[in-house]
């Protein structure tokens, strides 16, 4: 019996992978779209900037979206240990929010769909609130986390990190496929719990046409926290007891795009199906945008302290 061109095909490829370090952490889909590695430099991923009027007016810029601030290259250095670096290399893509509770950092891919079915995102990340001398705390607590040798109050003084994408084809249709890691409420008490939003996000058409109005700080993606509901058992993820210590995470996240569906999550070790996971899709349609494939994750304190997200790299594979 001799193999077929598919098996050998299928067995070359996995080989190659399996060869290269800088992929073999990843298990890609048939086909890569994009390989982010910021070592080498952004890779597309920039800031994402509300829309404004025809005569380039930022001052039109929604009030929630006009500082959204861009991500950038980071080695991950900090105050007390210096250079940390990335997983892999040097530099990281780092989002960071400003001291001021509600604010978002946001970093989005802007791609287009050449077809429909599996598509795939994967990456290795870590979150941190910012360390600073002392802490930022009274008493030694924040929120419900007491000091005590290991855990620290800086992991009640992170809010939530997002993974969400835009999707817009077949005529117009427009819809986000969301996840966010919500790992405070709003009061500082530890959820460390997955979350999906149960609305569209607000668009800058809905806010020219008056039917929503967000505030500075307002939470973008859906601005009611009751908008919001669980999926999966709570998670706790390894902060590692200070706020300077960077262990990464892996991500997997899978939707289809022919169904327009969610289909699973996988972080580190667990993996949540979210094929029961709704995708509501905006009620009218939206023209400019035809197999509109975009990508974005955003980070938002809850507190009166910077929050980061750090990227080591990103790969972004399909099965079409």
């Amino acid at each position: 019996m001799t193999a077929s061109t598919d098996d050998l095909g299928g067995a070359v490829r996995s080989g190659l992978i399996a060869a290269d370090p800088r992929l073999s952490k990843f298990s890609p889909l048939r086909r890569i779209l994009a390989f982010d590695e910021f070592d080498s430099g952004t890779h597309g991923w920039t800031e994402l900037i509300g829309n404004y009027d025809g005569r380039g007016d930022l001052d039109t810029v929604d009030d929630h979206m006009r500082d959204f601030r861009p991500p950038q290259l980071s080695n991950c250095t900090f105050f007390d240990t210096g250079t940390h670096g990335a997983m892999s290399g040097t530099y990281a893509l780092k989002l960071a929010t400003r001291p001021y509770p509600g604010h978002t950092a946001t970093a989005i891919r802007r791609l287009t769909m050449s077809g429909r079915g599996l598509l795939q995102l994967e990456t290795y990340f870590t979150y941190k609130a910012e360390a600073t001398l002392g802490g930022g705390t009274d008493e030694n607590s924040f929120g419900d986390i007491q000091w005590d040798g290991n855990l620290h109050p800086s992991e009640a003084q992170f809010g939530a990190f997002t993974v969400a994408t835009d999707l817009c084809g077949d005529g117009g249709l427009r819809y986000h496929t969301v996840a966010r890691y919500l790992n405070t409420d709003l009061e500082h008490q530890m959820r460390r719990q997955w979350v999906y939003p149960t609305v569209p996000e607000p668009t800058p058409r809905e806010h020219f046409e008056g039917k929503v109005k967000l505030e500075y700080a307002a939470d973008f993606t859906a601005p009611n926290p009751e908008d919001w509901q669980p999926f999966g058992e709570p998670q706790e993820m390894c902060f590692n007891e200070v706020p300077t210590k960077v262990n990464w995470h892996y991500l997997r996240w899978v939707v289809d795009t022919e169904k327009r569906r969610n289909v699973e999550l996988q972080v580190n070790d667990r993996v949540m199906d979210m094929s029961h996971v709704p995708v509501p899709p905006y009620e009218e349609r939206y023209e400019s945008l035809e197999n509109l494939l975009n990508f974005y994750f955003s980070v938002r304190t809850h507190s009166a302290t910077r929050n980061f997200l750090f990227l080591d790299s990103v790969l972004i594979s399909v099965d079409w």
